[in-house]
């Protein structure tokens, strides 16, 4: 499904969360949505997932609007960092319920992942442990099978061990049958081998939309003797520089075989290092 995001923006009284994004999504691939706190992320997975609306601009899905529009809805699953789902339920009766909302629903998969994470069906969602609940969020996740699954911070409680499963399992039924994923985490270094496309925001403004393959090959560091760096740069993109004690490592996006060939040191950014780069000054 072909996502289209034209100049959307939403304000909460004097917060502009969102501020006149643009970007087209347009095949199944795993997105990895990147931000500090505050970036927009969410405000933009709800405006996606049809839960609000925008002030101004417009989200198309196959050149639709996802709000109170079920065709879309039923395509759409937003597990979201907490209060997913209704406290009083059971969570047989949860399963039930978004079983019968998704015509792509796989029970089969869905009573694996029960087993996996030992969830109790009998059990209300209000005395489930912040790591079951974040549990009942991947299955019902995962199972939807929805074209556009989008997981927002969704394993809250879990352990490595748990948040390592759910990796490996979300690969195998994206390499099974492909879909849309958009993954917002703060434990980037975990999942980022996962992008297959990453997007950052700051301060409601989309920074960067690259191939996850590119940033990895073209953004790294390159450190030296200050004039020797300096020189190197002159006419590079640079993301950051420092200097200590005559010597300096700038941050350049371009091809690191410049840097070694130039007789300097120069070692890949990891994308969780990279984003922090981009993020930490106003106007990056």
């Amino acid at each position: 499904m072909k996502i289209e995001v034209n100049n959307l923006s939403k304000s909460y009284k004097s917060t502009k969360a969102l501020d006149h994004v643009s970007f087209t999504l347009s095949e199944p691939k795993i997105y990895g949505l990147l931000g500090r706190n505050g970036a927009g992320k969410t405000t933009f997975m709800e405006i996606l997932s049809g839960h609000i609306l925008a002030s101004d601009g417009e989200i198309l899905i196959d050149g639709e609007n996802p709000f109170d529009n079920q065709r879309l809805t039923e395509s759409i699953c937003l597990i979201k960092e907490g209060d997913n789902f209704k406290r009083d339920l059971k969570v047989k009766n949860v399963l039930r319920i978004y079983a019968y909302f998704y015509p792509t629903w796989d029970q089969e998969l869905a009573d694996e992942l029960i087993k996996e994470y030992n969830l109790n069906l009998n059990a209300k969602v209000k005395a489930l442990s912040k790591g079951m609940a974040s549990a009942l969020g991947i299955i019902v996740g995962l199972a939807s099978k929805a074209p556009i699954t989008i997981f927002d911070e969704p394993y809250i409680g879990l352990d490595a061990a748990a948040r390592k499963k759910f990796y490996d399992i979300l690969l195998e039924e994206y390499e099974a049958e492909k879909r849309t994923i958009i993954f917002s985490t703060h434990l980037i270094d975990e999942v980022s081998l996962m992008f297959e496309e990453v997007l950052i925001l700051q301060d409601g403004k989309l920074i960067m939309q690259e191939e996850a393959d590119t940033l990895r090959d073209q953004a790294y560091a390159v450190s030296g003797q200050v004039e020797d760096v300096e020189q190197f740069i002159a006419d590079k993109e640079v993301i950051q520089s420092k200097q200590l004690a005559g010597m300096m490592t700038a941050y350049v996006y371009g091809h690191i075989e410049q840097a070694t060939s130039a007789g300097l040191t120069a070692e890949g950014i990891p994308i969780q290092e990279l984003m922090i780069y981009l993020t930490e000054t106003k106007g990056a």
